[in-house]
């Protein structure tokens, strides 16, 4: 199902792949360079209405417009938040888990209290800019972190990151995260921001998609509704 969703900032697009017998949905973003045909949101879209959740993908205005440059990153939350009464209406009662990829991430992160997530998952969320060091947070370049971004949902938190992501390792994340209880990071092996990998890498394509799909699915699985 393919809506239109007016905002202020012109026309959104939600893509709305149902469940059968849908026990949450999940609302993701995508990044700054490119569409929510990236292959990580392509792949939930497609396996996890399966296993009863209801993916909804979101297509920010600019994108829409046929834009290639996005809008800072607080013009991005104003047509996410614009669009959220639509995506409740979706899901009927449902609990909404809100996530994305990159840029989509961090606006799901800064959004999730405002719309009630039940949850965040983060695709490649990008710590810090590409060519920092490896861990902003543990290194005294808490400048060009986006730690605190990552910090601010109160629900739990999945960070699905890859170990060559140039925007902050898996290990990385890893370290920045220690002790604090409500986030799981999962590692990609040999996968870089966009989630692909080498052919020397333990992972193809196909069990880099499978490898993101179970993460979310048990991640969602074992989450409590937000009443």
């Amino acid at each position: 199902m393919d809506l239109i969703v007016p905002t202020s900032l012109g026309d959104s697009r939600l893509m709305v792949d149902e469940a059968p017998d849908a026990r949450a949905v999940l609302w993701l973003g995508h990044g700054a360079g490119g569409g929510i045909e990236a292959p990580d949101l392509a792949a939930m879209a497609s396996a996890l209405p399966r296993l009863g959740i209801t993916v909804v993908r979101y297509e920010q205005p600019w994108r829409v417009a046929g834009r290639t440059l996005a809008p800072r990153p607080a013009t991005l939350d104003v047509a996410w938040l614009e669009t959220a009464p639509r995506v409740v209406e979706l899901a009927a009662g449902l609990p909404i888990v809100v996530g994305g990829r990159s840029a989509g991430a961090r606006v799901a992160c800064r959004t999730a209290t405002a719309v009630r997530a039940a949850g965040v998952v983060c695709l490649a969320f990008p710590l810090h800019p590409p060519g920092g060091l490896a861990s902003a947070g543990h290194s005294g370049n808490q400048g060009k972190s986006r730690l605190a971004e990552l910090l601010q949902p109160e629900v739990p938190v999945l960070v699905v990151q890859g170990d060559r992501d140039p925007f902050g390792s898996a290990t990385a994340v890893t370290l920045d995260l220690a002790g604090r209880g409500r986030f799981e990071v999962v590692g990609v092996p040999g996968s870089d921001h966009g989630m692909k990998v080498p052919k020397s890498s333990p992972l193809d394509a196909a069990g880099v998609a499978s490898l993101v799909v179970g993460a979310v699915a048990c991640f969602v699985a074992g989450l409590s509704p937000v009443h």
